[in-house]
């Protein structure tokens, strides 16, 4: 898959970010190609070989028909996550790792879930926080809305299974 400047797309654990070049560097006598990929929340950028694109995950943002299938995932019921922390927390590094919205979607309702019973580790209140704002970055640049109105569908979807967002710390 290759990418476009301008192109928005996202990188996995991370979120959306933009193209804003493609570069070749030389290594020796070899050459590798770069995406330069910016985040506009924090104006982070960071450099992705070509060869290396689709091993980290890199892709373009979801369909809205995929944003349709999250947003029902978090308005339906309950579901179970691990009590050992330890093992809870290296399931959700690796579901947020793959780059998959819904498996982001798992993280974020999990915690949450996991929120109203007791109090989340540090580690896992910074989890929460990137979870919300990868799925609030994608839903807003998917269906091309502001991302208040990304934040009200969240809000809208999860209040239908008795959770609500958590202030953004």
């Amino acid at each position: 898959m290759t990418f476009q400047i301008g192109d928005k797309v996202v990188y996995p654990n991370q979120g959306v970010g933009t193209i804003e070049n493609i570069s070749t560097r030389s290594f020796g006598s070899a050459f590798e190609r770069f995406y330069l990929l910016r985040f506009g929340y924090n104006s982070v950028t960071v450099l992705v070989p070509f060869s290396n694109a689709a091993n980290i995950g890199l892709r373009r943002v979801t369909k809205d028909r995929e944003i349709s299938r999250v947003l029902s995932y978090l308005s339906n019921g309950w579901s179970s996550s691990d009590s050992d922390w330890k093992v809870r927390f290296r399931d959700n590094t690796e579901k947020m790792q793959s780059g998959d919205l819904l498996r982001v979607a798992e993280v974020f309702k999990g915690l949450l879930q996991l929120h109203v019973e007791k109090p989340l580790s540090f580690r896992e209140k910074k989890m929460l926080e990137r979870a919300r704002h990868m799925l609030v970055s994608e839903i807003s640049i998917a269906r091309n809305v502001p991302e208040i109105h990304a934040v009200n569908m969240l809000q809208r979807a999860l209040l239908k299974a008795g959770l609500s967002l958590p202030n953004v710390a």
